[in-house]
């Protein structure tokens, strides 16, 4: 991978082997600094990556570093090697650990990736008219806590404070979530044998789409190396696990971000960088148009809205997101400013289309919100396009059915 920059080293002793292993390699040359130089030097440098050795001389550093680094454009990862604290909130964690050498270099691919999607994003931006979503990506991000212990209440209600948390108590439960909801990362509590736990890592190491997934394990010792890039293993209490997590999550949740918004771009800025489905104008466009050739043609079509509580405001978003995943091709929708979402399923009888916006629904019941204990369970309401409608009056009917089944 190319890269704009060297890789800056902080740290008050000598590089350890693995970080020497870098330059040596040829793919990432380093550039050494101590900590109380490490800011000046990051403006000096302009590295694509930073690297900070935390054993000693850190402490009254770290922070004016970490928010040196995160004030820089485009993304510039920051990797924090065997922290014993909580770190800052954009501090990679990362454990060296005896015999697995090229983590390291995995670990630092997978974040210049991210930093490589963020400069396409900046460089394209000007040929649309919409702007990056504003603020922290954790608010959006979702993690998957999978569990069965004692410690699973409390690590839900840690990771419910900072990011949105799906619930599972067995493997094949989580197995479910992965498969129907962008997730952000995967914590894996205690509850399960290193035999499971081992198990479960190598598929997930030999399945394409979860392979830069953050996964953290707190109870068990890593048996082997696994193709993971983010995955760690941070034990403690769960505060200390939930902060050591989330830069990892944010990361995370920051390329999938860039990801969203690079694809509303290639469609002219008509979808939601932030969401996935369509933007409000986009959608009253298309179904105004879908109205008029259903009715023009006698084909069917059917809308379902999908209500949530205006107390609520993530649940909105998680609905939309599960819907832009799973919502086949030749139907649309868009997050609505009266906190609802609402879907257009094209050539769809209502008998259909109450069946699938069931099966919808159900997948969006399991987001919780481990401070505020809220569910996202949605009121639905589904309607099917008559001869004497028109896209007002369709909308209107189905806003006045879920007016009457939430009283």
């Amino acid at each position: 991978m190319s890269q704009a920059g060297p890789i800056l080293f902080v740290s008050n002793a000598e590089r350890p082997a693995f970080v020497a292993a870098l330059d040596e390699a040829r793919l990432f040359p380093v550039v050494d600094t101590d900590w109380a130089s490490a800011t000046r030097a990051v403006e000096q440098v302009q590295p694509a990556a930073v690297l900070a050795a935390m054993h000693s001389g850190h402490e009254p550093h770290l922070a004016l570093l970490a928010r040196k680094i995160a004030d820089q454009s485009p993304y510039l990862p920051f990797v924090a090697l065997d922290a014993a604290g909580t770190l800052p909130h954009n501090a990679l964690p990362f454990a060296s650990r005896a015999g697995h050498p090229d983590r390291l270099s995995a670990r630092l691919r997978a974040a210049l990736r991210v930093r490589t999607l963020h400069s396409t994003v900046l460089r394209r931006l000007p040929e649309t008219k919409i702007a990056l979503p504003a603020g922290d990506p954790s608010r959006d991000a979702t993690v998957l806590l999978i569990g069965r212990g004692a410690a699973y209440p409390a690590l839900s209600v840690a990771l419910g404070e900072r990011v949105g948390v799906v619930g599972a108590l067995s493997i094949e439960a989580a197995a479910k979530h992965l498969n129907t909801r962008d997730i952000d990362g995967v914590v894996l509590a205690e509850g399960f044998t290193a035999r499971v736990t081992d198990a479960f890592l190598t598929v997930l190491a030999e399945d394409t789409r979860f392979r830069t997934l953050p996964v953290v394990v707190t109870a068990h010792q890593l048996v082997q190396s696994y193709d993971l890039p983010n995955l760690e293993l941070i034990a403690g209490e769960p505060a200390k696990v939930a902060a050591n997590a989330l830069p990892l999550i944010r990361q995370h949740a920051m390329e999938a971000q860039l990801s969203r918004t690079l694809r509303s771009i290639d469609a002219g800025g008509w979808l939601d960088p932030r969401s996935g489905l369509l933007t409000t104008e986009a959608f009253a466009r298309d179904f105004a148009k879908a109205v008029e050739q259903a009715l023009a043609r006698g084909g069917g079509l059917s809308v379902a809205r999908f209500a949530f509580d205006p107390n609520n405001p993530r649940a909105q978003l998680d609905a939309a997101r599960i819907l832009s995943r799973l919502m086949r091709q030749m139907d649309f929708g868009a997050a609505q400013k009266d906190g609802s979402v609402i879907v257009v399923f094209a050539e769809t009888d209502f008998r259909t289309a109450h069946m699938i916006a069931r099966r919808l629904s159900a997948v969006m019941r399991h987001t919780s919100n481990g401070k505020h204990e809220m569910r996202s369970d949605p009121v639905v309401s589904v309607d099917s396009l008559s001869p004497s409608d028109t896209a007002r009056s369709l909308l209107a009917r189905l806003s006045a059915d879920a007016s009457r089944a939430a009283s």
